[in-house]
């Protein structure tokens, strides 16, 4: 059995992208750290997503997560929207399976109920359920998109083991046979 799980969560995006990773020992979760990659600068989309796996492949590589949970798109009216956020949430996906990291996709909704018991929650109300989960005096970002990429690594923690509502990948050869609609 594995004493200690290290897990990376995600939330894509193009303008500001959130990560927050939790490690747990015996059931306890615990915060490692929280980052903010802000992409709102970069002058077009291709060197956005140049940054967005360049970071993921970093924050691998210095904390060594055991796997990797990533918000999945919402389907909104803007078409080049999603697509330009799914192309941001393949590049993270791309950056774990490159180094054989498990992942697992959550819908937004999912991650609002495992958090705060609301699926219709606030970024706010689940930043504030994050801070009392995990015993943080204050919240250490002010960009919410930071504190969404922690909650997806807290729920995939509330979700070890349940398979409703997520789709995992431990790597390319699974993510293939799971999405052959997706083979071309």
């Amino acid at each position: 059995m594995i004493s200690e799980k290290i897990i990376l969560g995600i939330d894509p995006g193009t303008a500001i992208m959130g990560f927050g990773l939790i490690s747990v020992k015996k059931g306890k979760m615990e915060m490692i750290s929280i980052h903010e990659l802000i992409l709102k600068k970069y002058p077009n989309h291709e060197t956005k997503l140049k940054y967005i796996f360049d970071k993921t492949l970093a924050l691998i590589d210095e904390f060594h997560p055991d796997e990797v949970a990533l918000e999945a798109p919402f389907f909104g009216k803007n078409v080049q929207s999603m697509l330009k956020l799914g192309r941001a949430q393949g590049v993270a996906m791309a950056a774990s399976l490159h180094r054989n990291i498990p992942i697992t996709e959550y819908s937004p909704k999912k991650i609002k109920m495992a958090i705060t018991g609301n699926g219709n929650a606030s970024k706010e109300q689940v930043a504030g359920m994050l801070q009392n989960l995990l015993n943080l005096k204050e919240f250490p970002t002010k960009y919410l998109d930071a504190s969404d990429g922690l909650a997806v690594a807290v729920c995939h923690h509330f979700n070890s083991g349940t398979i409703a509502d997520t789709k995992s990948y431990s790597g390319w050869d699974s993510f293939l046979k799971q999405n052959p609609d997706r083979l071309k």
